[in-house]
């Protein structure tokens, strides 16, 4: 009688350890889920910051704005840090003491600016500037701007997103898709 008492002893010790152990794991795995998403939203913060700098910036430049879109060195901006790793500089280094810019040199400074930041900031950073009417399709975010003169200027920063496996997220296209879109209002 005695040793049937000690088997169960020791199999509710056993189920405790069990249940012990698979509490240890799912905790360790929300811890995971946790940082994933912390590091997601501090990336997206990150794009947001960038857009809005961006935009400001292009404002602050109204003769470069009023430029047609051919001319207008904002929407060249076509960057993937995976493509162009080290940013070339510009002409004119548009900061200091006695830095003297026109408004196209302060432009491209202020695009070179920009790819610095996303490439140090976000892993796989790309961005675009671009007219587009379709930001959204098929309820995500894409890079294909559709133009026309009469569509709204946009600013699209992303970086590499992963699964949670680890491997690149790519949309059907086989890209990753834009963190953030900003439309660039009041703009002349």
């Amino acid at each position: 009688m005695r040793s049937r008492a000690a088997g169960f002893a020791m199999l509710e010790v056993l189920l405790a350890i069990m249940l012990l152990a698979l509490g240890v794991l799912g905790g360790a795995a929300m811890q995971l889920t946790a940082l994933r998403t912390r590091h997601q939203s501090a990336l997206l913060s990150r794009a947001m910051q960038l857009a809005t700098g961006l935009a400001e910036q292009m404002r602050a430049n109204p003769a470069q704005m009023r430029l047609a879109d051919g001319a207008n060195p904002y929407l060249s901006l076509r960057y993937d840090a995976l493509a162009e790793p080290n940013p070339a500089p510009p002409a004119a280094l548009c900061f200091g003491a006695g830095a003297r810019c026109d408004s196209a040199e302060l432009a491209w400074f202020d695009l070179y600016q920009l790819k610095s930041l996303v490439r140090q900031g976000l892993p796989g950073g790309r961005a675009v500037v671009c007219r587009d009417r379709a930001v959204w399709q098929g309820g995500r975010l894409r890079w294909q701007c559709d133009g026309g003169a009469d569509a709204p200027l946009v600013i699209k920063i992303g970086w590499q997103h992963k699964n949670p496996d680890g491997s690149a997220l790519r949309d059907e296209d086989g890209q990753f898709a834009p963190g953030v879109a900003l439309a660039v209002g009041a703009a002349p």
